[in-house]
């Protein structure tokens, strides 16, 4: 027990040396910018990522009869599935092609302050 206290009390009394003189630790120097970047990496990045990984998975699920909405506001149900787009029916007699990435959501799905 002894030996961790003296062992502490000499790392604690050599940081200090260093504080107090010398060339400063520059570990000590880019902590805040590498805390800055994983802040960065929580709060902004990931969320990002794990909505994008919700809205591929959402859009590879999507068949025909399914009801969406596009990202431009114009509701409809998929009448064709392409590789990069979907047809979809607004009116009794109105079809038109929308790529899958302006497909925002399937209706029903939506949810208020997103």
């Amino acid at each position: 027990m002894q030996n961790d206290s003296t062992h502490l009390f000499f790392t604690m009394e050599f940081l200090l040396a260093q504080a107090e003189g010398g060339a400063p630790n520059p570990f000590i120097q880019f902590l805040p910018f590498i805390l800055l970047i994983a802040a960065f990496w929580f709060l902004l990045i990931a969320p990002q990522r794990k909505k994008q990984k919700e809205h591929a998975r959402m859009i590879s699920e999507l068949k025909s009869g399914d009801k969406i909405i596009t990202s431009g506001g114009i509701f409809g149900t998929i009448t064709g599935v392409r590789q990069d787009r979907f047809q979809i029916k607004i009116d009794d007699d109105t079809r038109i092609d929308v790529l899958k990435s302006f497909v925002q959501s399937r209706q029903g799905d939506e949810t208020p302050g997103k």
